[in-house]
């Protein structure tokens, strides 16, 4: 793998990572601020965050692997 696919891995890992962040906050502000209100949106939220966790393990194990070839 030549250093274009590493940094474009490096990319995707990052922007997966970001993802799940994002879907944490969400969850975050919803535990916060709106709980008692909207707690019926918590299961979906939290299966979508699940998910960008699995896509990010998925991305950083490909970059990994490259690595240590």
């Amino acid at each position: 793998m030549n250093e274009e696919e590493l940094k474009a891995l490096k990319k995707e890992v990052s922007q997966k990572k970001r993802i799940a962040t994002d879907w944490a906050s969400q969850i975050h502000d919803l535990v916060e601020d709106r709980l008692l209100t909207d707690y019926d949106t918590l299961p979906e939220l939290a299966r979508q965050a699940h998910q960008a966790c699995v896509d990010w393990a998925a991305a950083k194990a490909r970059l990994e692997a490259a690595e240590a070839v």
